[in-house]
């Protein structure tokens, strides 16, 4: 049995839907099928989501909810007119979407989240009676049914081991497809709760493993996976398999295709990943598999560049002596809930690189001062222009002299790494530059592993 998901861009308009069904039907193996809401049909074009998002704004606020209310359900209409569907079999979407106003939420961010999460619960329901109208035996199946809990916060949820045993207790029958809807779950005490955005690939993850699937196929609007971003080089090569942990790697590090969170299911339950495009579904996309056994086509499997970090530099002499330093630094960055993403040390500097999405110009100078005050180094330098290269590939480990390689393209072209690490696993190593010398550094790394 296979688990399927459809992205956003897979689902946005009548035909699209078409397209996905087709690819459903050619194979009587996918019976489980993950949908998001649908996404943008051009590129001016609005996701549901964000329509969503601005119905429950408008909620908040206590505004006129009409316009936007029909602006939602005609995305439905127009997808279920495609298929022959009545007013009257979509009058349960349209009384589902005035409701949402009316029912209980614990606070805002609840409510956001249940309004958020409608778009796939709304998308799941159309496409189970667009089948069932086409005569094809399916079966709308909600997470509250299925008893997918979820705990975290309402808009960052994360799955309950509780919801495999659950899963495990849902029967499916040969000959039916299930719908389910992506992107949420449901709190211990009944309330929905988001995964991250793009979260239905997590969804599909833990079916996978909650119905023990073949395999997951994760179809979104491109042929698998890059060996790097096509926006930094022309036309580059598509990954044909990788592992598990190489693509832990490159999404942290930018590899947007795959949520990387939707991996963890996949892992524990050691279930192949295949991600492939709707509009070429003959295609063999990427693979995405265990470890073990794992033979690699190339040295380097992917290369990466994020521009989105700031680092803190500091100098002391004898620093490697002294007991608890960076214990008192990262006292103080818990005190201001900050977290950093790597520390590369020497026997007197340290570097704390961080993520930009957790900083602010006020929290910076708090975090700088009482550093100072605390640690006294005696050099202390805030970092603005930082970029971080990943270079990710399970042959490295197999490789002499990747690194060499890698430092030696670079400083050919003048450019200078301002911090190297590579991890214990050895299938990754990053380095930091100016944000200016990223793309070009990718460039260099590409051209020097793949062409």
């Amino acid at each position: 049995m296979k688990v399927v998901k459809f992205g956003g861009s897979s689902l946005a308009s009548g035909s699209s839907v078409e397209q996905a069904l087709n690819i459903i039907l050619s194979d009587p193996q996918r019976q489980v099928i993950v949908v998001s809401a649908p996404g943008k049909r051009e590129s001016n074009d609005i996701k549901v989501t964000d329509l969503l998002i601005k119905y429950a704004n408008q909620v908040l606020n206590s505004e006129d909810t009409n316009e936007i209310v029909t602006k939602i359900f005609a995305r439905y209409q127009e997808i279920g007119y495609y298929f022959g569907l009545s007013d009257q079999d979509l009058q349960i979407i349209k009384d589902i979407l005035i409701a949402l106003p009316k029912q209980k939420y614990p606070n805002s961010d609840y409510l956001m989240a249940a309004f958020k999460a409608h778009g796939e619960r709304l998308n799941a329901r159309l496409i189970a009676l667009i089948l069932q109208h086409k005569g094809i035996k399916s079966r709308f199946l909600d997470p509250t049914e299925a008893g997918l809990i979820v705990t975290g916060k309402p808009n960052d949820a994360l799955v309950n081991p509780e919801s495999y045993l659950n899963l495990d207790q849902v029967k499916i029958a040969k000959d039916e497809r299930i719908i389910f809807p992506g992107f949420f779950g449901i709190t211990p005490s009944g309330h929905i709760a988001t995964f991250s955005r793009g979260g239905s690939d997590i969804t599909g993850a833990i079916l996978a493993r909650g119905f023990h699937a073949d395999l997951y196929e994760n179809f979104t609007d491109v042929n698998g996976i890059f060996a790097a971003n096509p926006n930094i080089v022309d036309h580059p090569e598509s990954i044909r398999k990788m592992t598990y942990r190489e693509m832990r790697e490159l999404s942290y590090a930018g590899f947007s295709v795959f949520h990387d969170e939707a991996l963890i299911p996949a892992i524990h339950g050691q279930i192949p990943i295949n991600v492939k495009n709707t509009h070429e579904p003959e295609n063999p996309g990427t693979m995405i598999v265990p470890e073990k056994n794992f033979e690699p086509d190339n040295t380097i499997t992917g290369v990466t560049s994020q521009k989105h970090f700031s680092a803190l530099y500091l100098h002391k002499y004898l620093l490697n002596k002294e007991a608890g330093f960076t214990l008192r630094i990262l006292q103080i960055l818990y005190r201001h809930n900050v977290p950093y993403e790597h520390m590369p040390s020497g026997i007197d500097d340290i570097t704390i690189i961080f993520n930009n999405d957790f900083l602010n110009d006020q929290l910076i100078d708090q975090i700088c001062n009482e550093i100072q005050a605390t640690i006294n180094p005696d050099q202390l330098e805030w970092i603005d222009d930082y970029a971080i290269i990943m270079i990710v590939g399970e042959g490295m480990k197999k490789t002499h002299g990747v690194s060499r390689q890698i430092l030696d393209s670079l400083d050919e072209q003048g450019i200078s790494p301002r911090m190297i690490n590579q991890g214990a696993s050895q299938i990754s190593m990053m380095i930091g530059t100016k944000k200016e010398k990223a793309d070009e550094a990718v460039k260099i790394i590409y051209q020097q592993f793949f062409n």
